[in-house]
């Protein structure tokens, strides 16, 4: 098996963890074990306490499975849920087993590398859609129509789409549900930043909710702030396929932590408190980046995001978003994530707002500029 680079993760593993403002991070703000722990039912605390560090089951704990159903996808149980040791192990799996050799595959750009790689992994064509700034960066339904073959065979769409911050409207979504059932295709939507973003955010309902051949993947790290505890989830309506992606599963991680599981389960039992707090924090990071993007208009624009955590600025200026990024880490230490990364040509870069310490970052960034 040959496979690329996977540009952006070969980034952050050289950058995240030396650089000492994180200007491009795409998760909200996280919780001490104290913290999460102190949110725990006296059951939970219990399971805790006593917990076994043995194998758990492949599909993941039934209680965590039946409350990723009650708080995410309620119209579906516990059996519909699959959990993963994170999203990208969730992607890699699904997208694994719904690919064939000879399939064409639809991936909306620009895009997370292994949404796009993963179905090129088993020989299937892959078309990337643009999503334009022109249009602030919806979801065209007419040009996804232009780009069906006779051998397409799934659409994949992320939204809150990431790097953009755009969501997907419910009208929207039932335009593309229904272009798939008449074709007869798999979505695959990549739901990580849903439920994170500005206030009064039209959330479409999960894909896996409205479509009978439809996967939906999350992931405690983004919204839920959690990132080490490497859990993630498909939620699909067709249960033969989730079995299908199960047996994959023996191939890459097995089965999840036993102690994020619980955690996750603490978390989930928590979801109004966690996601109220991280909410807060984006929306007041978006003020603050509204007012920069105000001062400093000159040099950047954007479309202001309208999910997640995430937005993609034009650095309007002829030098590249590249020189200017390194030379704002030498310089500052502030990191940010050039369009390359995403394999978008222009002058864009990611910035991410999830996190308490975003203002001293662009304060930084502000200084940098005078």
């Amino acid at each position: 098996m040959s496979i690329n680079t996977f540009k952006l993760e070969e980034y952050l593993a050289k950058y995240e963890f030396c650089s000492p403002y994180l200007l491009c991070c795409s998760d909200a703000e996280s919780f001490s074990m104290q913290e999460l722990l102190a949110m725990a039912t006296l059951e939970q605390k219990e399971l805790w306490d006593n917990l076994s560090l043995g194998y758990t089951t492949v599909s993941g704990l039934e209680t965590l499975r039946e409350q990723i159903a009650r708080s995410l996808y309620p119209t579906l149980s516990s059996s519909n849920i699959l959990c993963f040791a994170g999203a990208q192990d969730a992607i890699f799996c699904a997208l694994h087993t719904i690919c064939e050799p000879g399939d064409h595959v639809i991936v909306l750009t620009p895009a997370y590398q292994s949404l796009l790689e993963i179905p090129a992994l088993k020989n299937a064509s892959v078309s990337a859609v643009a999503l334009h700034k022109e249009n602030n960066w919806h979801i065209d339904i007419n040009e996804i129509k232009k780009t069906l073959q006779s051998t397409t065979k799934c659409i994949v769409i992320n939204f809150p789409h990431n790097p953009t911050g755009q969501v997907i409207t419910q009208e929207e979504l039932k335009d593309l549900v229904s272009l798939c059932r008449e074709h007869d295709l798999w979505l695959f939507s990549d739901e990580v930043y849903r439920l994170l973003g500005a206030p009064h955010t039209p959330w479409a309902l999960p894909a896996a909710e409205v479509y009978e051949k439809a996967l939906s993947v999350g992931v405690m790290s983004k919204a839920f702030g959690l990132a080490g505890l490497r859990v993630g989830f498909i939620a699909c309506q067709d249960k033969t396929t989730i079995a299908k992606i199960e047996g994959l599963k023996h191939y890459t991680s097995i089965c999840n932590s036993a102690p994020s599981e619980i955690l996750s389960l603490i978390a989930l039992t928590n979801k109004n408190k966690i996601l109220e707090r991280n909410n807060k924090i984006v929306s007041e990071n978006l003020v603050l980046l509204n007012e920069f993007m105000q001062e400093h208009k000159d040099l950047f624009e954007w479309v202001r995001p309208q999910g997640g955590c995430v937005g993609f600025i034009n650095y309007k200026k002829t030098e590249s978003v590249e020189v200017f990024s390194k030379k704002l880490l030498e310089q500052k230490g502030v990191l940010l994530m050039p369009a390359f990364l995403f394999d978008h040509q222009s002058n864009y870069f990611r910035i991410g707002f999830g996190r308490k310490d975003m203002p001293k970052a662009l304060e930084k960034l502000r200084e940098f500029l005078v």
